[in-house]
């Protein structure tokens, strides 16, 4: 019998592919450069959330900054919080949210480090109001692996801070940034949620939001008269004073891979019949905490080993408003015949806030995510259909989320990659960077 290959050191959160690299955590900010060379490139890796291939190398050195995790200061008058680049997003909130101040931008999991979220320029339901990540990071500094330390602003060593905030950690080591949260005044969240059904009435929903944050899960199984229904889901945060006292940690793990056969078709169909009619009427009012608002699985940890040992591909993109009504359309009809299904999926308008990365991915349009199970080519055939979808509508897919785009789609969906090269650290590399450019970054 066929020994099963072993687990590798490190994995991104779609556990595919599955590609080993040696470890190498770094605690202080002066571990790196590495006393001892490296094997073969490098690549610096947080908490393991980027879905594809962003975050992994084959063969390598990954350079973990988790330990890299303290607090350096912190403004109450202004906000302003210096913290190094390992720190998670929730070690964040455990700080800030008993003090008044909240992130001024999240994403869907709040486990996510600060330099990934640099590196990657993330983005949240707030986008038309707040832009990406890196619209609200005064400061970092980088250093290369020669040594050479940097620090970057939009007015300070600028052509450095655009070619990082997105640069996904190729252009050296962000070892500590500077974040400009928001005042709150309670941990709760003024909600209101809105069923549609069809993208008119989702872009209806959409056109006239008014509120902070937007986005709307969408049944991406049901056909016919219930295509594309969901549910549109508006969020303030509340302004009568309340609790800010910090979160309780998550005590659910998901505790197995479940077998292929438990998400099907007609599983799925079921969750999302379920999930569009928890709802009774078409609109609902409540007052939610941030928690399940922002991030609603978080609650379960490991909650990717529902996809099983295959793991799980996400499809991301963004088609401009233009084409956005009949793209989208397209992609959902491609999804339905292709018999395969999704749960986990969101469709939101990104604003026209200009992202401060030469590789960042938001831009003026609609965007949609979605998870899928590896089903071995059923799956890449899809995928590969959605990003010829995109490309014909003028869209882009999401580096951070991505595991099969083909370097011609890459190099027309980002038109800067050959003015990032001269920024890329020689000694960095990573193995999405050589599927979409067909070169290694040492070669650059």
């Amino acid at each position: 019998m066929a020994k099963s290959k072993p687990k590798p050191s490190f994995e991104s959160w779609g556990r595919y592919p599955r590609l080993d690299a040696k470890l190498v955590p770094l605690h202080w900010r002066g571990d790196f450069p590495l006393r001892k060379a490296a094997d073969g490139p490098m690549l610096p890796v947080g908490a393991g959330r980027s879905y594809g291939d962003v975050c992994l190398l084959e063969g390598g050195t990954l350079l973990h900054t988790r330990g890299m995790d303290r607090l350096i200061a912190f403004d109450p008058q202004s906000g302003l919080l210096r913290c190094e680049a390992g720190i998670t997003l929730a070690e964040i909130l455990d700080f800030a949210v008993p003090r008044g101040f909240f992130l001024p931008v999240t994403p869907g999991t709040k486990y996510v480090t600060v330099g990934g979220a640099i590196a990657n320029d993330i983005h949240g339901k707030n986008h038309h109001s707040a832009g990406s990540f890196g619209c609200h990071v005064p400061r970092f500094e980088l250093v290369r692996s020669d040594g050479t330390r940097i620090l970057c602003s939009p007015t300070e060593n600028a052509e450095w801070f655009r070619a990082t905030v997105g640069g996904m950690g190729l252009t050296g080591l962000i070892t500590w940034a500077e974040i400009r949260l928001r005042p709150i005044v309670s941990r709760m969240i003024d909600y209101q949620g809105d069923k549609f059904v069809g993208l008119d009435e989702f872009f209806t929903l959409a056109n006239s939001a008014k509120t902070e944050y937007t986005v709307a899960w969408i049944d991406c199984v049901s056909t016919g008269r219930n295509f594309a229904r969901g549910i549109f889901m508006h969020g303030e945060h509340a302004t009568i004073p309340g609790s800010l006292k910090k979160s309780k940690e998550p005590w659910l793990t998901f505790p197995i891979d479940l077998p292929e056969i438990a998400l099907n078709k007609f599983s799925m169909a079921a969750f999302n019949t379920a999930y569009y009619n928890k709802q009774l009427k078409k609109q609902q009012k409540a007052v939610v905490d941030y928690e399940p608002y922002f991030y609603p699985l978080d609650s379960v940890l490991q909650w990717n080993k529902m996809y099983g040992k295959a793991g799980l591909l996400q499809f991301q993109n963004v088609i401009p408003f233009e084409a956005g009504k009949e793209g989208m359309a397209e992609i959902l009809k491609a999804i339905t015949r292709s018999g395969l299904a999704s749960f986990l999926a969101v469709i939101k308008f990104f604003g026209d806030i200009p992202s401060p990365g030469m590789m960042s991915f938001p831009a003026p349009g609609v965007m949609l995510a979605l998870d899928f199970p590896i089903r071995h080519e059923v799956s890449f055939d899809l995928l590969d259909r959605l990003a010829a979808i995109t490309l014909d509508y003028g869209g882009r897919m999401y580096s951070a989320k991505d595991a099969r785009m083909t370097a011609a789609q890459y190099q027309t969906f980002y038109p800067n990659w050959q003015a990032f090269l001269p920024y890329i650290d020689p000694a960095f590399d990573s193995a999405f960077w050589q599927r979409v450019t067909g070169r290694r970054a040492i070669d650059a």
